[in-house]
């Protein structure tokens, strides 16, 4: 695991350094830079496979006619390297010399030989080439740069910061859609000028223009001869070969452990592979409904891994959100980026890789959105009259603080029953829908279709039904640009290597190719998966309902949190920067303070933008 970064165009060595430099957190282990005419390639390496310098990077073949810098893991590359021997002779047993030699092979028809996450960038120095390739599933970042004579790139925006030719012009329409989504979704980013690569696909750049050419995209043709015994059978075999090749590293291996049934089936396939003994990592929380530790230490009695607890308070939150605001130098609004950072840092003290469940939900239909799109199927039924009473009785509830609580699901539920399906799970997901970006915004303006992004998505995935495009909705947009974002930059910043087994290829394809209701039957999410753990897991860890990874928000704001919110959101601060009306926040968080309404969603996706703009958005370095 490393950080990639370079420019085609204007630049010099120096330059370069500083970009890299930028990166170092991404890989302390070797940092690389070197410029071969207009084109310059650097690199900080995580070494995991092979530590010897023969895998330091930028790494470059024997005639000096490719070289190349990567970030990721490359699952297959045993087959691959097996593959060319008879053409190619190795120096090292890195899956970074696999690609060079692949590349040589087959030009960049490569990359639809790799199997794993990776952002590459290739330089053909004969051909004067540059390609930037991103895995399919969008796990590894890659932003581009575009100024124009001149291209930069990198694993993250901080290190494009550090040329003259970048500007840092905050693009209005996407952060639009950040307050709507939480998230600013591919291709578009925060600055203008500035774009992340699509997953499975790569951009050539010649001659001072930029093309982009797909090599995978996520197909949802049903396979209608699958029983559910066979099904069983194939993912039994798949998830079981993909934890295998994840487990593979020259350095300590753990597991992220919730207590939930995704990381919980990931700890069942890594002690059932028998290699080493496994770690485990799980933290918790003092205020009960937020507390999985106890169900993630049940998991880890049952399987026998050696476990280790920590507990997040208030206080240490706090203190975490400097280096938080230092690490995502795109805004987030995921509150659950602060316990992700804590585990990581926790987890680093013990190994260097750490496998997670992430991908089970947006392959399986795991979430309680997938449940809330059948009732809204009878909830639009209902005679108009009966559903204003409904809407009456859910905005007198009390407002609650517990996880997920009773009267939060319905006032959610309510704000998305009566859009098209396609745009209910935008809704559900994010903080603020388009009609309330109105009050929001201190310069309000029209935006003809708020959707488009989705509307983009659903258009891609012709070959599916509606309800495998919800699938695809989240796979390609939640999935991609929030929970790995997280996860990439809250594991990277300390030189943690996260691998996902339920996003190998091989996975990933087969749920694609499933029959939805072996995903969702009924009200029962995961049910192929949770069939498949039965008598493998403890009972209740697959009956239980699903628990996301987040903190007791709506309390701390209330309390440890509320002088933070009270500065951060502050009607001076907000009318000085000028994006945000202060008027309309200064009465979200005084009505969250005073217990009338719980706003802790919105209230959060506003300060962890504030938070980025303190130290990202102002020029800041």
């Amino acid at each position: 695991m490393c950080g990639i970064t370079g420019f085609v165009g204007r630049g010099d060595e120096q330059t370069l350094h500083r970009m890299v430099s930028t990166i170092k957190h991404r890989g302390p282990d070797h940092q690389g830079a070197a410029v071969v005419g207009q084109v310059g390639l650097g690199s900080t390496r995580l070494a995991i496979l092979d530590r010897s310098a023969a895998g330091n990077q930028p790494m470059t073949n024997e005639r000096g006619t490719v070289r190349l810098v990567f970030n990721g893991e490359i699952y297959n590359f045993k087959e691959l390297r097996a593959e060319l021997l008879p053409r190619f002779s190795f120096r090292s047993r890195t899956d970074t010399e696999v690609i060079l030699r692949s590349y040589e092979a087959y030009g960049e028809k490569c990359f639809e030989r790799l199997h794993g996450m990776f952002a590459i960038a290739i330089h053909d120095v004969a051909r004067n080439l540059l390609f930037l390739a991103r895995d399919r599933m969008g796990k590894k970042p890659l932003y581009v740069g575009e100024y124009g004579d001149t291209f930069l790139f990198g694993s993250e925006v901080k290190a494009l910061r550090e040329h003259s030719a970048f500007r840092g012009e905050i693009d209005r329409e996407a952060l639009r859609e950040y307050v709507q989504y939480e998230y600013v979704p591919t291709p578009r980013s925060i600055f203008r000028g500035v774009r992340k690569v699509s997953p499975g696909s790569y951009l050539r750049i010649a001659s001072g223009s930029l093309r982009e050419e797909t090599f995978w995209q996520p197909s949802f043709t049903a396979d209608k001869t699958l029983t559910l015994s066979g099904a069983l059978r194939t993912l039994d075999t798949l998830l079981a070969q993909s934890v295998a090749e994840r487990l593979v590293a020259d350095v300590p291996v753990g597991i992220f452990l919730s207590g939930g049934i995704d990381s919980s089936a990931v700890a069942y396939y890594a002690v059932a592979a028998g290699r080493t003994a496994i770690e485990s990592f799980s933290i918790g929380f003092g205020e009960r409904s937020f507390n999985e530790s106890r169900e993630a230490h049940a998991v880890a009695t049952a399987l026998g891994t050696t476990h280790r607890e920590a507990t997040l308070t208030a206080s240490d939150a706090l203190a975490l959100l400097p280096g938080i605001a230092a690490t995502f130098d795109e805004p987030i609004g995921d509150v659950s980026v602060i316990p992700t950072y804590f585990l990581s840092q926790f987890a680093r003290r013990h190994v260097v890789v750490a496998l997670g469940g992430d991908g089970a939900d947006e392959l399986f239909a795991g979430y309680p959105t997938f449940q809330a799109d059948r009732l809204a199927d009878v909830y639009r039924f209902l005679p108009r009259l009966l559903r204003k009473g409904v809407e009456s009785l859910v905005s007198h509830l009390p407002s609650g603080t517990s996880y997920f609580s009773f009267d939060f699901k319905l006032r959610k539920f309510l704000e998305g029953a009566d859009a098209p399906r396609r745009y209910r799970h935008a809704r559900w997901l994010g903080s603020f829908p388009p009609e309330v970006q109105g009050e929001l915004f201190r310069e309000p303006y029209d935006v003809p279709n708020p959707f488009v992004h989705v509307d983009e998505r659903v258009r891609e995935a012709s070959d599916a039904n509606e309800a495998e495009r919800t699938l695809y909705l989240y796979q390609r947009g939640y999935l991609m640009d929030e929970v790995l974002v997280k996860l990439d930059r809250a594991t990277m910043a300390h030189a943690l290597e996260v691998r996902s087994p339920f996003l190998a290829t091989s996975v990933v394809e087969f749920a694609n190719r499933l029959p939805y209701h072996f995903k969702l039957r009924g009200m029962t999410t995961k049910y192929l998966l949770k069939k498949l753990m039965k008598g493998r897991l403890p009972a209740a860890i697959i009956s239980r309902r699903k628990q996301g990874f987040t903190i007791p928000l709506a309390l701390w704001l209330r309390g440890p949190f509320r002088e933070l919110a009270t500065d951060v959101l502050s009607p001076a601060r907000l009318a000085r920067e000028g994006f945000f009306n202060p008027s309309y926040v200064e009465r979200l968080l005084a009505e969250h303070l005073a217990e009338r309404a719980n706003h802790a969603k919105r209230l959060w996706t506003l300060l962890a933008f504030e938070l980025w703009y303190e130290r990202w958005g102002r020029g800041g370095r």
